[in-house]
This record gives structure tokens, sequence and C-alpha cells, in this order.
């Protein structure tokens, strides 16, 4: 019921945007100006963002764990998300209760300024520590990997830091529910992402909590 409640809370503010701007966003009335141009952008932009802080949290931070933080988010990989949500090829569960419809509403220049403003956001700050020895232990895989049954390093793609680069994501500070709910997803390919399958196809569960936890410790 609560997933619900928000896909159409969310669907019905997407709905109510689109009626209060004309195609290419642009007022219906008036002078057409590139100022009123600016200004009918700026207006949905702004609605957008706090749609989108209905599940992400205010300027991206979220609070609740089924939601990732945005902010900070490598712009590219957003943008390649939101596009994945728009044209349904990101199909896990979550996709498609929560973003599928919201994303069907977006135009390429809203798909690249909502990706240009979460990523400008400071990334939430990480939550405190939990179990040190899974996250020493993540740690270690993230770091290592284990190439005794070729599980390569994710530092190798997502940065020393976890920080992301270009269209592979930030994972510092992530929710651990989220990150973990991921990783299984595309374990089982109900989230199609063939270089990661290849990657977390021989992880077993123990490996992919401490590793999420290490990834949740990462102070920004």
């Amino acid at each position: 019921m609560k997933s619900q409640y928000l896909v159409s809370l969310t669907i019905g503010a997407l709905v109510s945007l689109s009626a209060s701007i004309g195609v290419g966003g642009i007022a219906h009335g008036g002078d057409v100006t590139a100022a009123t141009i600016a200004d009918a952008q700026k207006s949905a932009l702004h609605k957008m963002i706090k749609t989108c802080g209905i599940c992400h949290g205010v300027n991206g931070q979220s609070v609740s764990p089924t939601f990732p933080h945005l902010a900070g988010q490598t712009a590219p990989y957003l943008e390649q998300q939101l596009r994945a949500f728009k044209d349904q090829s990101r199909a896990d569960p979550d996709a498609q209760a929560y973003m599928w419809g919201m994303a069907s509403q977006l135009n390429d220049a809203m798909i690249a300024d909502l990706a240009s403003y979460f990523s400008a956001q400071p990334p939430a700050s990480a939550p405190r520590p939990g179990n040190a020895v899974l996250i020493s232990r993540g740690k270690r895989l993230f770091e290592e990997g284990v190439p005794a049954r070729q599980i390569p390093p994710c530092a190798g793609c997502h940065g020393s830091h976890a920080e992301g680069t270009a269209v592979l994501p930030r994972l510092a500070g992530q929710h651990a529910p989220y990150l973990f709910k991921q990783m299984q997803a595309i374990q089982t390919t109900l989230r199609l992402v063939p270089a990661m399958h290849g990657v977390v196809k021989d992880m077993d569960k123990d490996q992919m909590q401490a590793v999420v936890a290490y990834l949740a410790s990462i102070q920004r």
C-alpha cells in the first residue's frame, strides 16, 4: 500500500507539472521570450526536484534505506539510469514500482538538469559504522576482490574510495540495504547489468553483506 501511495503521489505531481508547462517547457499564454522560457524551465526543474525529494530526501539525501542517496552521485550515471527507467530497460521490481511512471514524463533536457543538480549536491554523511569485523572484511573484498574465485576488486571500477567514475555509480555512504538488494537483483538478472553480473555472480550473501557494510561506512 505504501509503494502504491508513493507512486500515485509522484505521478500525480508529474501530471500537474506537465499541465503547467507547454511543449518544450514554455508556459501557455503571454509573450514568449528567452526570459519566459528560462523561467518556465527553472520552475519545472524546481517542481521536479521537490517531487524527487518525496522519496530521495531533501537535496537527494535519502532517509529511507529503500531509496538511494542521489546527492553527490555521478551525473553520467544518473542520466543513464533515468533513461533506463524511461525506456523500461531497467526492470528490477523497485524500478517498475517507483521509477517507470516517474521517468516516463521526463524529456532529455529535464533528465540532464536533474542529473546535474543532484550530482552537485554534497554527498550524504555516512551513518555510524556498524560491525567492525564485517566492515574490515568488506574493505578487503572491495579493494582486493577474491582472486581465487576470479572476483575482481570493486575499487577497480568504482574508485579507490567508491566515489564513482563516469557512468559507474558512487557507492560510498550509500544505504547498505539498498546496495545489497541491488547486488541480489543483478546477481539473479532481475536487473540487467552484464559487467556487474560477471562480478557478483559468484559472490555469496555473506560476502555481499560485508561489502555493503563497508561501503555504507565510508565517510563522503
